[in-house]
């Protein structure tokens, strides 16, 4: 039976129920009933089971109950296993590993009426209603010319499950006979109208079955087969279905993608469905809603190369600004998202079916850089002629350059928009609040320029970060004063040091209260960094008495930041700044004198 309705519905299980649930699981036993594992030094390894690869680099490690693959660069505790392995939604995967561990997932009442608290499977009215769905194609002549027309060919029909929801109000009645059940609309397959009359949503329409990574229909898409609106018309949310988390065709792409080492992201079921009959098969669309973060982190877990095609109209560039702008926490400097814009008179299923898929694939490999696209995009919204809108321009970049989760690309974008606006990488740096760029106005060496400096400030707090993973005891010894929320490593930080308190913090558990925050993206890089070197314990205390040390002298004196503030608001004096430069030497100096070697990042 499958999880109750109000419960899935709500979603709120208690934080202390997943804790003593991840501390119970034993991740090695859990990954073994699917993967055979083999042991590695004090880990074990496997090939991973969510990409193809011939020499393992998927690792599990016992002692902080997390699995992470060094190839495509899946990342997680149990919970994520289990929703990735199975394709299930996160309360379903809670409760399937609550009921192996043998513990009762608790039920909640809803606020308002209350519902019955058991309901049927929901999956299998599904699967009954494609089902029928399936079969009313056969007899539906207008539905298959309608098909044929588009040049769609029974094979790819058959692989996309796609189906026909026949004329009538009531047609599903014939397959529920308890057509008033709450199931019917928790499915979104029937709707309640005025006066309690209740209605099938979906009516002469060519259907399009939504599957989840396990091959189970959560929802469809439907399109109109002659005049009406909404010429498209979707399931609406529900138990099964978040628009948010799911893509269309994912199933069926999921080896093209790897094979062809990128994925290709469109707006509609026909793009999808064109594309593979011409070849095409590493595509997938979104749901009737706009790209997410959890769509591109899906994707980069299947490929280090996204492709986001859209029309060539207003909208199409509105949507790709979106995709990019939701993008940007969750790459990585192996990671590249890439945009194609298609003439204005076409979408990917008439640009395919004209000219083929030869045609189509140099497209793609003409693709716009997600860089290109960024500078070109913030140029568009200013007078790059004037002082003013270059001014702008860096007004403009600032929240964007922010949220880059790579730090390279970040540093690169930064150059980038520094030029463009004719000031200096320092300067841009400066008023852009990326911390960690030196002064370059002064004669007096700084510890490092430029680039070097900001990686270093970012280094150390991935280094702090490493050693809390390892060893999540050690939040409760992080000086709250050398916090820099600036980038996205310090933001992280002062994550983790929030959840001091917690009773037995593991690695799991982290991951676990972080999932789905801006800051996942960031941890599970840097677990896969500590994985790979061995940190231990002792190493991690070690490592994190180091980094605590070097922060703190990168500013030892508070004149510095004294000084630092009012440089960046109203300038310093030439006797100010031969004080500043000398005391960043100094702290320098004090810096190579007192900091050990890093052993880890």
């Amino acid at each position: 039976m499958d999880a109750p309705v109000r419960f899935r519905q709500q979603g709120l299980i208690p934080d202390s129920f997943k804790q003593d649930l991840l501390n119970r699981v034993d991740i090695v036993d859990l990954v073994e009933r699917y993967v055979r594992l083999k042991k590695a030094g004090a880990n074990f390894v496997a090939c991973c089971p969510f990409h193809n690869e011939k020499s393992p680099s998927f690792t599990v490690s016992p002692t902080k109950q997390f699995y992470h693959c060094f190839g495509c660069g899946a990342h997680g505790n149990a919970i994520s296993f289990v929703m990735e392995y199975q394709g299930l939604g996160y309360v379903d995967a809670v409760k399937e590993l609550a009921e192996s561990a043998g513990m009762q997932l608790p039920e909640f009442e809803r606020r308002g009426p209350k519902t019955e608290p058991e309901g049927p499977d929901l999956y299998e009215i599904m699967q009954r209603a494609a089902h029928y769905y399936r079969e009313q194609l056969k007899s539906a002549p207008a539905a298959i010319d309608y098909l044929k027309a588009r040049g769609l060919t029974g094979q790819v029909a058959a692989r996309f499950g796609i189906d026909y929801a026949p004329v009538g109000w009531q047609n599903l009645q014939s397959v529920f006979p308890d057509y008033a059940a709450k199931a019917l609309k928790d499915c979104g397959l029937v709707i309640d109208g005025e006066g309690g009359r209740r209605y099938d949503r979906f009516r002469d329409r060519i259907m399009f079955p939504i599957l989840n990574q396990r091959g189970s229909v959560i929802g469809f898409g439907g399109r109109v087969l002659g005049e009406g609106e909404p010429k498209y018309l979707n399931s609406p949310e529900t138990p099964l279905f978040e628009k948010g988390r799911e893509l269309y065709g994912l199933p069926q792409a999921r080896t093209a993608i790897r094979e062809a080492g990128r994925a290709v992201v469109v707006e509609g079921y026909m793009d999808v469905v064109a594309l593979a009959q011409h070849g095409v098969e590493c595509a997938v669309a979104t749901l009737g809603t706009a790209t997410s973060a959890t769509h591109v982190q899906k994707l980069f877990r299947q490929t280090d190369e996204i492709v986001f095609c859209f029309d060539g109209d207003a909208a199409g560039r509105r949507a790709a600004w979106h995709a990019l702008d939701i993008s940007l926490p969750v790459l990585a400097d192996h990671k590249a998202a890439k945009f194609l814009f298609l003439p204005a008179e076409d979408d990917p299923d008439s640009y395919v079916r004209s000219h083929g898929r030869e045609a189509f694939e140099k497209l793609l490999a003409e693709a716009r850089p997600l860089s290109e696209f960024f500078m070109s995009e913030l140029r568009s919204q200013v007078d790059m002629a004037t002082l003013e809108g270059r001014s702008r321009l860096i007004h403009e970049a600032k929240p964007l350059l922010k949220r880059v989760g790579a730090p390279a690309l970040q540093l690169q974008l930064l150059k980038e928009v520094a030029q463009a606006s004719g000031v200096t990488q320092e300067e841009a740096a400066r008023l852009t609040e990326i911390r960690g760029v030196a002064p370059a106005r002064h004669t007096h060496p700084a510890p490092a320029k430029g680039p070097d400096r900001a990686m270093l400030v970012r280094k150390l707090d991935r280094e702090l970060l490493a050693c809390l993973l390892a060893h999540p005891p050690l939040v409760r010894e992080v000086p709250a004063e050398i916090v820099d929320v600036s980038h996205a490593e310090g933001r992280a930080l002062e994550a983790l040091m929030a959840l001091d308190g917690i009773e037995k913090l593991t690695h799991a558990v982290i991951l676990e209260r972080l999932r789905g925050s801006e800051h996942e993206s960031v941890l599970e890089r840097i677990g896969g960094d500590f994985l790979e070197k061995g940190m231990d314990a002792d190493i991690a205390q070690a490592v994190f008495n180091g980094a605590i040390t070097a922060i703190r002298t990168r500013e030892p004196n508070p004149r510095i930041k004294e000084l630092g503030e009012k440089e960046a608001k109203q300038g310093l004096t030439a006797s100010e700044y031969d004080e500043f430069g000398r005391l960043i030497a100094e702290g320098a100096a004090l810096k190579q004198r007192r900091t050990p070697p890093s052993t880890v990042l």
